[in-house]
Formats: structure tokens, sequence, C-alpha cells
């Protein structure tokens, strides 16, 4: 496997991302990105007003995480980045141009929209509101056969989930 190596948790809004992103960067001891951090600000206002972005509006800022994995690598050679990776051409703009330069790991974070819409409903601080739950579901596409990666239902427990994303690989080739 490459000595540069960026774990992506994926998923739609509010399937816990953030929180697994976090602890699997902790349980591995390398540095974490959250993703929505990135987004311009007109980006965050059109979420907010309930406007799904699209694949124009995605572009920028996943070229900007693209270049913060290449960043975090300069001194870490794993790090782990939250980011909603919805299709595939999102995932392809993180791997790099030509796919080179360091390997991508996804976890896809994956439930029920009535389980998900139930976690944005008790959410009180994200700009996300409920009604783009559906534009992101129809967005989104499963990780392909040859895309690095496994697919954990987001309904484990959290400290489960960083297991099973840990025990996916050979000990040894994706830690810090």
């Amino acid at each position: 496997m490459n000595a540069r190596t960026a774990w992506v948790v994926m998923g739609v809004c509010a399937c816990g991302k953030s929180e697994i992103g976090a602890r699997l960067a902790q349980a591995l001891g390398v540095p974490f990105i959250e993703g929505d951090r990135f987004h311009p600000p007109e980006n965050v206002a059109r979420m907010s007003a309930g406007i799904p972005l699209g694949d124009e509006d995605r572009h920028g800022w996943l070229q900007a995480l693209r270049a913060e994995i290449e960043r975090a690598w300069e001194t870490h050679p794993v790090v782990v980045l939250s980011c909603s990776s919805l299709k595939r051409a999102y995932r392809d703009v993180l791997r790099g141009e030509g796919g080179s330069g360091g390997d991508l790991r996804f976890v896809h974070l994956h439930g029920d929209r009535e389980l998900i819409a139930q976690r944005m409903a008790a959410r009180s601080s994200h700009f996300m509101p409920l009604s783009l739950l559906d534009s992101q579901l129809r967005d989104l596409e499963p990780l392909q056969p040859d895309e690095r990666g496994v697919t954990l239902d987001l309904r484990e427990p959290p400290a489960r989930l960083v297991q099973q994303a840990l025990s996916s690989v050979p000990t040894g080739s994706c830690r810090g």
C-alpha cells in the first residue's frame, strides 16, 4: 500500500462522518480534516437556504480538500478527512489528477433515510436543513468495485464503526 494514505469518511448529511472521522484519526494518531470547514461561504448560504449544491458548486470545495490532503501529507503520511463524497466523480477529484500521489481509502457510512432524518432533526447547530436529505440520497453513488473502501452500517455504535474501518485493511498498512 502507498506510504501516503488518506481515509475519507463519506456519506450523506448526518450519517456521522465528523464523529467517526475524528475517532478514526484519534485511533490512528493522525490529523483529522473536517471537510465542512472548507465550504466557501456561498455554498454554506445555498445549503442553509435549502438549495442543493450542484457539481459546479462542489468542484472548488473538492479541489480545496485535495489540496488540504496534500498539505497534511507534507508532515503526516496518513490523514483522515470527513467529506460527503457522494459521487464517483467527486471521489475522483479527491484522488487527484490521474488518481496518483497517495492512496485514498473510503469509509462509507450508510443507513436508511428515516434514521438519518431523525439525526438531522436532532441537530441544532448545523447549516444543512432536513429538506436537503433527499437530494443527497439521490446523488449518492455507492463505492464501485475498483474503489478502495468499505461500507458500514451507521446503526452500529461509533467505537464499533471505527474498529470495522480499521479491520477493513491488513494490519499496519494504513497507520500513522
